[in-house]
Parts: C-alpha cells; sequence; structure tokens
C-alpha cells in the first residue's frame, strides 16, 4: 500500500531464521529499495530468538554513520518466504524492508497495483 506520503508500505512476518517456532506480524513497514538490509526492532528480534551473527556500519542520506549488529531471520511476505539478514533496529531507527529482502523473496513494487508482486524469472546460467 501507498501511505498518504506517496511512501510504499507493506506487511512482513518474521521467524526465527529455524522456522520453527513464533511469527511476529509487522504491519506498516516502509519498502526502501535504496537501503540493502531489513531494518527490524531489536526488541521483536530477540524475542523470536534471533541473535546478532556480527556487527556493520551504515551510512545514512544525512552522512551520518552507524554502527549496529546483524543477524539472519525467516521473512515472510506476498505470499513468499527467506532467509534474509535482518539489522537489530535501535528504537529512534526506521523499520524497513529493504533490497536484499526483497531479492531474496523474488519480489519487486508495482506501483501501479500498490503491492508487491513476483519480479519475475530469475537469471541462470546457461545449460549446455
Amino acid at each position: 500500500m501507498i501511505d498518504d506520503k506517496g511512501i510504499f508500505r507493506t506487511t512482513i512476518i518474521l521467524a526465527h531464521a529455524g522456522g520453527s517456532g513464533e511469527r511476529r506480524e509487522l504491519p506498516g513497514v516502509m519498502v526502501d529499495t535504496g537501503s540493502e538490509y531489513n531494518w527490524v526492532p531489536r526488541g521483536l528480534l530477540e524475542d523470536l530468538g534471533v541473535e546478532p551473527e556480527r556487527s556493520d556500519r551504515f551510512e545514512t542520506a544525512d552522512g551520518r554513520v552507524l554502527e549496529r549488529e546483524v543477524g539472519f531471520a525467516r521473512l515472510y511476505a506476498a505470499g513468499r518466504s527467506a532467509i534474509a539478514a535482518v539489522v537489530f533496529a535501535e528504537p529512534r531507527d526506521l523499520v524497513l524492508l529493504g533490497a536484499h529482502g526483497l531479492e531474496g523473496l523474488n519480489l519487486r513494487v508495482d506501483l501501479g497495483r500498490k503491492e508487491l508482486v513476483p519480479a519475475g524469472p530469475v537469471p541462470a546460467a546457461a545449460v549446455a
């Protein structure tokens, strides 16, 4: 859905990468193809048992550099699922579905239909 500011938002569901256990729905997530990773509130990830694997640095649009922990979770959107990198977002960070999440799910934004749709065939190496 596109909100009154013209920002595309969607609902995602998250679970532990192992796929078992609790799933949590996260409505109103901004889809941001300019962001590489998916940003999810730290508390939600911790509640699901997602653990940080590493720490990465991120540059914001205004030039600030942030350091955040990154882990992996199962991400569900538009009827698809994939294991995806998730940033442990702090309270003042945006909650985002980024480019890697969309690519892993093989989804794209269809602005005409105002929804996430399959991105089409995935490029593959030619078979001899």
